[in-house]
C-alpha cells in the first residue's frame, strides 16, 4: 500500500463495497482473536451463552512503573532513619494518622483512605525487566493473557477485547514507541496469539492486523478515524455497503464501529474531567534538563499518563477485562547520564503519577466504580536503601512500593512493614505470586476455575495456587 504522501484522496476512503474488502474489514487479529474473524467470534459467543464461565463482574488496570520506583520517596519515607537512607523529598502527612508519604504525593496523601499500600512487597531481584506483568510467575505471558485464556478473547456480553495494552501512542501519536528492550508486553507464552493484548496506537495490532484499505497516518489520526467510522455508519444505515451480511457480521461491524468511535474518543468526557486527568502541563519538555538522556521518556510520560488512565477507565466501563498501562522507562533514578537524581526525578515522574492516579481514584469514586475496577501500581523492583554519592538510588530487589485501589478489596490499609533501613520486609512479606493471586481472585471465581474443563494444568495451577495478599481480601 503506498504511503500517505503518495496516496490519492480517493484511496484515503475506506473501501468496503466488494466482498474482498468486507472480509478484510472483519478480520481483526488485532482484536486478540487470532485467526477468527470478529463475526466468527460473535457466532461462537452466541453458541456459548449457555456455558457458565467463572468470571466476576470486575476489571483490572495494571499501571506498570517501568524502571523501578523508590519505596522511600513514594509510600515509606523512613524519616527517622539516617539522612542517606530516608526520603530525599521529605514526607507529607496523609488522612490516616501516623502514615506519611513522600512529599511529592500531595494529592494521593489526601486520598489514602480510598486505597491501600503494601510496604512489604518484594519482586525477588533487581533486574530491569517487566516481571510483574510478564515473567516466570505469569508463565512468560502477559497477566491479561492468563485471564483471557479463561474468559475468552471477548468478554461475554461485550464488544470489547478482554486483554488490552496501552502505550503512549494510544493517546498521542507524537510520542515515542513502546519500550521493548526489557521485555515484550504482548507476550502470550504457551497460549498463542489469540490471547495477546489488543494494542491500539501506532505499531500495535490494530494497525497490523485489521487489513483495512487505509494509510497508516490516517488511522493514527483519531479525528480521521472517527470521521471514517461515521461514514461507514451512514453507509450501513443507507443499506449500500453491507448488503448480504448475516446477523453475526452485522454484530461484528456494530461492535467495531461502536468500540472504536466511542471508547477511544476522550473528547466525549467533560472538559473539566479531561483537564483534571491531563498531566502534560506539569512537565513541558522545555522544562526538562537536556542533561538527562532520558529526557524524551520523561516528556512522553508526562504527556500521556493521565490520558492513558482515563482511556483505561473508559475501556473497562465498556467491558475490557485486563488493561496494561505503561508509559516509558522513567522510574530509574541513578543520577547518571541517563537518569535524574531522586529529587529531580520525583518532580519529573512522581508529580504526574500523583495527579493521574488521584484523578482516576476520584473519578471512579464519583462513578460508583470502586468495586468494579482494581488498579494496581508497581514496578519491577525498588531502590537501594542508601542514596548514592550523586543523589540517586540504584537497583534493589528486596523491597518495592505497591499501591492497590478498588476491586472490592479492603481499602485504607497499610499492609506489612519494612525493616528499619527500608530494604526488606519485616512483617507480612508479599511476593509477586501473592499479587498475581490477588488479581486473579478479583477477576475469577477460583473455585470454579479449579474444576473448569479444558484449561492447561500449568495455567490452572498458576491461577489457583497462590495466596492473595493478607489484609486485602
Amino acid at each position: 500500500m503506498p504511503g500517505p504522501a503518495g496516496t490519492s484522496k480517493a484511496a484515503l476512503m475506506l473501501t468496503l463495497q466488494d466482498p474482498l474488502h468486507r472480509r478484510q474489514f472483519l478480520r481483526v487479529g488485532g482484536l486478540s482473536l487470532g485467526g477468527l474473524t470478529l463475526a466468527d467470534a460473535f457466532a461462537l459467543k452466541s453458541f456459548a451463552k449457555t456455558q457458565k464461565l467463572p468470571l466476576r463482574d470486575k476489571s483490572v488496570i495494571f499501571l506498570f512503573q517501568h524502571g523501578g520506583p523508590s519505596q522511600f520517596e513514594t509510600f515509606d519515607p523512613k524519616m527517622d532513619a539516617p539522612r542517606e537512607i530516608r526520603s530525599a523529598t521529605g514526607e507529607i502527612p496523609t488522612r490516616i494518622p501516623g502514615v506519611t508519604f513522600g512529599s511529592t504525593f500531595e494529592r494521593l496523601a489526601k486520598l489514602n483512605d480510598k486505597f491501600s499500600i503494601v510496604r512489604s512487597f518484594h519482586t525477588g531481584d533487581a533486574n530491569h525487566d517487566i516481571k510483574p506483568v510478564v515473567g516466570r510467575d505469569t508463565l512468560r505471558a502477559n497477566m491479561g493473557t492468563l485471564y483471557a485464556r479463561v474468559a475468552g478473547a471477548l468478554r461475554p456480553d461485550s464488544a470489547m477485547p478482554t486483554n488490552v495494552a496501552l502505550f503512549p501512542r494510544a493517546v498521542d501519536i507524537a510520542t515515542g514507541p513502546a519500550i521493548t528492550q526489557f521485555g515484550n508486553f504482548e507476550a502470550t507464552g504457551e497460549f498463542g496469539s489469540a490471547y495477546a493484548p489488543f494494542v491500539p496506537g501506532a505499531g500495535g495490532g490494530l494497525q497490523a492486523d485489521m487489513k483495512l484499505n487505509l494509510p497508516q497516518a490516517r488511522l493514527n489520526d483519531r479525528r480521521e478515524l472517527l470521521a471514517s467510522l461515521d461514514q461507514w455508519k451512514r453507509q450501513v444505515e443507507a443499506g449500500d455497503a453491507f448488503g448480504g451480511f448475516d446477523t453475526f457480521q452485522q454484530q461484528a461491524f456494530s461492535a467495531l464501529e461502536r468500540g472504536l468511535s466511542d471508547a477511544f474518543d476522550l473528547t466525549q468526557e467533560d472538559p473539566r474531567l479531561l483537564a483534571r486527568y491531563d498531566t502534560a502541563p506539569l512537565l513541558p519538555k522545555d522544562k526538562i534538563s537536556p542533561a538527562w538522556k532520558n529526557r524524551e521518556h520523561y516528556a512522553d510520560n508526562a504527556a500521556t499518563l493521565g490520558k492513558l488512565l482515563l482511556l483505561a477507565r473508559r475501556l473497562c466501563e465498556r467491558g475490557a477485562g485486563f488493561v496494561t498501562v505503561t508509559t516509558s522507562f522513567v522510574w530509574d533514578m541513578h543520577a547518571d547520564v541517563n537518569n535524574a537524581p531522586m529529587t529531580t526525578g520525583m518532580d519529573y515522574v512522581g508529580r504526574p503519577f500523583d495527579r493521574a492516579v488521584s484523578a482516576f481514584i476520584e473519578d471512579c469514586e464519583a462513578r460508583g466504580l470502586r468495586d468494579k475496577i482494581l488498579l494496581v501500581c508497581c514496578g519491577e523492583m525498588g531502590r537501594t536503601p542508601r542514596i548514592n554519592a550523586k543523589g540517586g538510588r540504584d537497583h534493589w530487589g528486596g523491597l518495592a512500593p505497591l499501591l492497590l485501589y478498588g476491586g472490592g478489596l479492603q481499602m485504607g490499609k497499610v499492609i506489612g512493614a519494612s525493616a528499619r533501613d527500608g530494604g526488606t520486609p519485616s512483617d507480612n512479606p508479599v511476593s509477586m505470586q501473592n499479587l498475581l493471586a490477588t488479581v486473579m481472585h478479583t477477576l475469577l471465581d477460583l473455585g470454579e476455575v479449579r474444576v473448569m474443563d479444558g484449561l492447561p494444568k500449568t495455567l490452572a495451577d498458576t491461577l489457583t495456587g497462590g495466596e492473595p495478599i493478607k489484609g486485602l481480601v
